[in-house]
């Protein structure tokens, strides 16, 4: 008991110092502050704190130090590539890098996720999406390296096999063999990679995007818009890198936190579809587009159930584990429409529950 008294305490006094400094330096900046709240982040290791002063609120981000990089941050780079782009992001108004900090503009508190609680019916539902894929098409269109300045290494990373595949065994390792404690056979292990192998195979070889690589629920915040009407404003998006449509997609309407009906995602889907035809002027393959879509989605949410079990593997957090249900149901209902993929499906199933 007096070990984690005594851990308790040393957190308090980490927290108490912390906002004894977010103070110093936002007084510094002549903003009267009048309070300062901790607020819960995301699934990183960043502390989020919302700052009041007179007049308004912000929200300061405490990263660790990146002094070494600066603005070159990736988060402030892509931050400001996207900004420039015309696509809805929280400003930035003041940076500490040898601290870590940075001063952002304040969203609120309602998340896409949150927002969904009060739809009344599924065409509520359906245009809460459709002005999120609004701003996702953007994205995938403004935001392209072509015509653009920026000098991101966002531009040069892909989604690649080498990718697609390392975060394949990424899960197999942190929720297979660490969490549940599973051991293959040799020749189950291999038909399992084998088959996710031809998927991150057949992803590999897509068309790119600039994509937000994180793009769910909890990543886009809803807000009043100015004139009336709300705002969409997309976070979290310091680890874009370019990769198929599909991916950004799979991650809003094959969400780990919300499920979806397939008629809605079908529905959505032809709106992406529709508004990137219009958009862009190329046509698309709607059902090769699909195939991919569904294909993404199996190698996206398998990626997102090792995320979960590592969270609890490496940092004793267990919160994310009640999500794990949903994603493999996301890839049952999945892979039952390809035949091709029928033994693959019943392995990850069978080490799963027995």
């Amino acid at each position: 008991m007096k070990g984690l008294l005594l851990e308790v305490k040393e957190m308090v006094d980490q927290l108490v110092h912390a906002e004894d400094e977010i103070v110093s330096w936002i007084e510094a900046k002549d903003k009267a502050i009048k309070r300062v709240e901790r607020i819960p982040g995301d699934a990183s290791t960043r502390r989020y704190y919302r700052i009041h002063t007179a007049d308004r609120a912000f929200i300061l981000m405490k990263a660790e130090s990146f002094s070494g990089e600066g603005m070159s941050w990736p988060f402030l780079m892509v931050q400001k590539h996207l900004e420039a782009s015309g696509i809805d992001v929280p400003q930035v108004f003041d940076v500490d890098a040898d601290r870590g900090f940075v001063l952002l503009e304040d969203l609120g508190d309602v998340t896409l996720l949150r927002r969904l609680q009060e739809v009344s019916s599924s065409d509520v539902e359906r245009s809460l999406y459709e002005n999120v894929l609004n701003a996702l098409v953007d994205l995938h269109i403004r935001a392209a390296p072509e015509g653009s300045t920026a000098k991101l290494d966002a531009f040069k990373l892909r989604f690649d096999h080498e990718k697609l595949f390392w975060e394949i065994n990424f899960t197999i390792e942190h929720f297979y063999e660490k969490y549940l404690a599973r051991t293959f056979t040799p020749a189950d292990k291999k038909v399992m990679q084998e088959g996710l192998s031809d998927i991150c195979w057949i992803l590999d070889k897509q068309p790119t995007v600039f994509t937000h690589r994180d793009f769910h629920s909890r990543n886009v915040m809803v807000l009043p818009k100015d004139g009336g009407g709300e705002r969409f404003s997309m976070i979290d998006f310091q680890d874009a890198r370019m990769g198929p449509a599909q991916y950004d997609l799979a991650s809003l309407l094959r969400d780990s936190y919300y499920q979806l009906e397939e008629s809605q995602i079908d529905l959505l889907l032809d709106y992406y579809l529709a508004r990137w035809s219009a958009l862009s002027g190329q046509p698309v393959d709607r059902a090769e587009f699909r195939k991919v879509f569904d294909l993404m989605s199996v190698q996206r949410n398998f990626k997102a159930i090792g995320s979960f079990a590592s969270f609890l593997n490496r940092r004793g957090n267990p919160g994310y584990l009640k999500y794990i249900g949903n994603t493999f149901e996301n890839i049952r209902r999945t892979l039952l429409k390809y035949p091709e993929y029928s033994r693959l499906r019943e392995l990850l199933f069978h080490y799963y529950y027995f």
